[in-house]
């Protein structure tokens, strides 16, 4: 099903009155606008239409070329091509076998750079190992033409070792236009593993680099070294649920515990802190860690959230729609819901809105070829839609 609901100029102005909780922490924040920088309203009257409905817990988008309209991802093992019309695809078979329990399921779509020739996909998702434990795993697969199935699935990542916690997977799978993939990891969400965020023998809590084949390249900080495992190219996260590109850096977002959700401009060989520093508490209260912001030798967030965002999918605006957002980041809220859209110079964040809070659970965004901005929200009855300027609507 598909419909149109436009949002008047009041409805878009949510900045104007949407405030910030009270903090779970009482950090001071490193330096200035890393935390509650201004509020503002771009004043931009815009529509939402609802392209397509009865998804079950969309995760992942991705805009196919020629108008062929967009592959949409399902926790529960699905991934299907939506029509510009809204009209839904049967599941595309040859998917991976997922363990949909929990946060786990099939996760992140991502069209190779060189889709166009290659029909080549990308796919995050958990994957069941041995002795019923699970691991974020990133593929590879070939889309047939007529779209209604993948061949040749291969494996190009599996996060070691496996868990038998359903939570915290991640996982974001990026390119760099330099013939890197990059894979986002989560540590799983226990008190024994989050541990392993800081281990280099294990990836838990870290961003990997690998080939489009799965193998390691050349200029990864840890390969050769000695009890690491050679694609790491950061560590010390805690659930990466979002990355993006922006002029040729990767930056990714993360969940925090209660408060510290954090973006962070992911350099190779860094180490990022969790679960030793947060600018967040336990969820029943308490330290995390170290009960520090701040260490030597841990990297500071761009930007964090107090309370949190519970951040999805993150875009780095580039279209022509919204002409004055670009260069922005974009990021799908899960809680309290909608899109924040951060405006930065010089690599930090100067102003913060919240848009369309209304959607609830945003998972994804996405940029369609028009320059529009696609969401999908995380529901058992989950949407695609579509937001444009109401001027060209």
């Amino acid at each position: 099903m598909a419909g149109v609901a436009a949002l008047s100029a009041a409805a878009c102005a949510q900045a104007q009155t949407f405030e910030r909780g009270t903090k779970n922490a009482d950090f001071e924040p490193a330096f200035d606008n890393q935390t509650r920088a201004p509020l503002v309203d771009s004043d931009v009257s815009m529509t939402v239409e609802t392209l397509a409905d009865g998804l079950v817990h969309p995760w992942g988008i991705e805009v196919l070329p020629d108008d062929a309209g967009y592959l949409v991802t399902e926790r529960p093992g699905r991934l299907r091509v939506v029509a510009r019309d809204g009209t839904l695809s049967e599941p595309i078979s040859g998917t991976p076998e997922v363990v949909a329990q929990g946060q786990g399921g099939l996760l992140d779509v991502a069209l190779a750079p060189d889709f166009a020739e290659s029909r080549r996909i990308y796919l995050s998702y958990a994957k069941p190992v041995d002795d019923g434990l699970s691991a974020t795993a990133a593929a590879y697969a070939t889309l047939s033409e007529d779209m209604t199935a993948l061949e040749n699935l291969t494996d190009i990542f599996v996060q070691e070792p496996g868990s038998s916690v359903t939570k915290h997977y991640g996982s974001r799978v990026v390119f760099d236009g330099e013939g890197h993939v990059y894979v986002t990891t989560g540590e799983h969400s226990s008190d024994r593993t989050r541990v392993y965020a800081q281990d280099l023998d294990k990836t838990y809590g870290k961003v990997v680099r690998v080939t489009p084949e799965g193998e390691t390249p050349e200029g990864n900080p840890f390969a050769g070294q000695e009890d690491a495992i050679d694609t790491i190219w950061s560590y010390g996260h805690r659930n990466v649920q979002g990355a993006t590109m922006r002029d040729g850096q990767l930056w990714t977002i993360e969940h925090g515990p209660r408060g510290g959700d954090e973006l962070n401009m992911v350099e190779p060989g860094l180490n990022y802190g969790w679960p030793v520093i947060s600018y967040g508490i336990r969820y029943g209260g308490g330290d995390i860690g170290s009960g520090e912001a701040v260490r030597e030798g841990m990297e500071q967030p761009v930007y964090y959230w107090d309370p949190v965002i519970a951040p999805g999918g993150m875009l780095s605006y580039d279209g022509s729609a919204f002409s004055d957002w670009q260069g922005d980041l974009l990021i799908g809220s899960l809680y309290p819901g909608g899109i924040v859209r951060l405006s930065l110079e010089n690599d930090r964040v100067t102003e913060e809105e919240r848009m369309h809070m209304d959607l609830g659970r945003v998972r994804d965004v996405e940029v369609d070829s028009d320059g529009g901005l696609l969401a999908i929200t995380d529901y058992e009855d989950g949407r695609l839609v579509k937001i444009t300027p109401a001027e060209s609507s």
